[in-house]
């Protein structure tokens, strides 16, 4: 534990990680923004089938998450981590591939995004077991707060890297996304061992049972489950039905809306950059309810689009929402890390990420759904806008519920712990 005042440094093994990421986090953006554009303007899908593919993106995690906690958790962390990157890498690249032979179709973009989902899965849980392993407590924060900010920096030129790429290359942009999978191996690779096979001696159904009551018998955990379940049931809505909005209801340009993105994610990589700074100030308990509820809020800037420009309308909503949407994973990755052991880091991760992301592909295929039984009653754009506006309006009424009791938990655990110490000094 270093003191007051004390520069924490982060070592070579997360710098590699960090650097793999930041490559791997740009090459992710190109993906997110480049399939739904082929899929609309390309290939000319319907609503329904864009948010079926979207689904695809998060169909793993209720599917994968708990037995991954358990295998990652036998698993050496830095083999997992590079094979999952391995096999992200073949599945991109496979795409242009199908685009130039003519077969790519919107059930092989399922099949594809489907896989690559099943390996983030795997990455993702081992991903936190490797921060618990190789940054000490008294870094974490700022370990997080450097990932977000590499996160929401490839948020700012992602996009306009990945809409310019597509203008000049088609499908073939996908390329980018593919060869930052191998960069992400390469730097991952060349890190020291750094753990793992900790529940080799214990059944799997121990280990499941430990991650599931990790999550739910403490309090503030608890607290931080329900508040990221009940986000991620619009949260998703939101954002599958955002290119159909942007594309079909307010008709941006590819152009554009790759430029709309790149810059509503300067406010996203302003709030990483100053988020430790605000979570010593108030302290991570009370930033997470506050994030949350603003994150929710500033959604529904869309609606005042086309009153004003759209561009500039999405542009700014954009920015609060990536903002507040930053402060509450720090805040949240924070506070969980602090009270979990790092051997059952992998297993905790699994069990909170089965229940609070299991929601999203349901939530995404619902946002295409909704918009599809509504246009012909509103048109596009009264169907996305609709859809939009319950996808965050509903979350920003009850998600912040659970997570504000936090800070009055740590504090009555924090007295309870002082008085303990006084009673037993002599």
């Amino acid at each position: 534990m270093s003191r007051p005042g004390d520069v924490v440094r982060l070592g070579r093994d997360f710098n590699l990680l960090w650097a793999g990421q930041t490559v791997s986090n740009i090459g992710d953006k190109v993906n997110l923004f480049v399939v739904p554009t082929v899929m609309i303007l390309l290939l000319h899908a319907t609503p329904f089938q864009v948010g079926l593919v979207s689904m695809a993106q998060w169909l793993a995690i209720p599917l994968l998450s708990l037995v991954a906690g358990v295998l990652v958790d036998r698993w050496d962390l830095r083999a997992t981590l590079v094979w999952c990157d391995l096999v992200r890498f073949a599945v991109i690249a496979l795409l242009p591939v199908a685009w130039w032979l003519d077969f790519l179709s919107v059930p092989l973009l399922f099949a594809s995004v489907a896989v690559v989902s099943a390996a983030s899965v795997f990455f993702n849980i081992g991903y936190t077991a490797t921060i618990s392993a190789v940054v000490p407590v008294d870094g974490r924060v700022k370990a997080y707060s450097r990932l977000e900010t590499s996160r929401t920096s490839a948020e700012v030129v992602g996009p306009a890297i990945a809409s310019g790429l597509y203008q000049l290359f088609g499908v073939a942009a996908l390329v980018v996304d593919a060869a930052s999978f191998l960069a992400s191996a390469v730097g991952i690779r060349a890190m020291r061992p750094h753990g793992g096979g900790a529940g080799r001696k214990l059944p799997m159904w121990t280990r499941l049972k430990r991650g599931v009551q990790l999550n739910w018998d403490d309090r503030v955990l608890r607290g931080t489950l329900l508040g990221a379940l009940l986000l991620n049931c619009g949260g998703p809505i939101y954002v599958t039905v955002m290119p159909m909005l942007a594309y079909r209801g307010l008709g941006l340009s590819v152009a554009t809306f790759g430029t709309v993105m790149s810059v509503a994610a300067v406010a996203a990589v302003l709030g990483a950059l100053i988020a430790q700074r605000v979570s010593r100030l108030i302290g991570p308990a009370r930033m997470s309810p506050w994030s949350v509820f603003l994150h929710c809020a500033v959604g529904l800037g869309i609606l005042a689009a086309p009153a004003l420009p759209p561009a500039l309308v999405l542009g700014v909503t954009l920015s609060g929402y990536g903002l507040f949407m930053v402060w509450f994973n720090i805040s949240t990755a924070a506070i969980r890390q602090a009270r979990v052991p790092a051997e059952d880091q992998a297993v905790s991760q699994a069990a909170f990420r089965t229940v609070t992301w299991g929601v999203i592909p349901l939530a995404a295929l619902l946002g295409g759904a909704m918009v599809e039984a509504l246009t012909g009653h509103f048109g596009i754009l009264g169907a996305t806008r609709i859809t939009m506006v319950i996808g965050t309006a509903v979350p920003a009424l009850v998600a912040w519920i659970p997570l504000a009791p936090t800070q009055a938990r740590l504090d009555r655990e924090l007295a309870e712990t002082q008085g303990e110490e006084l009673v037993s000094t002599p």
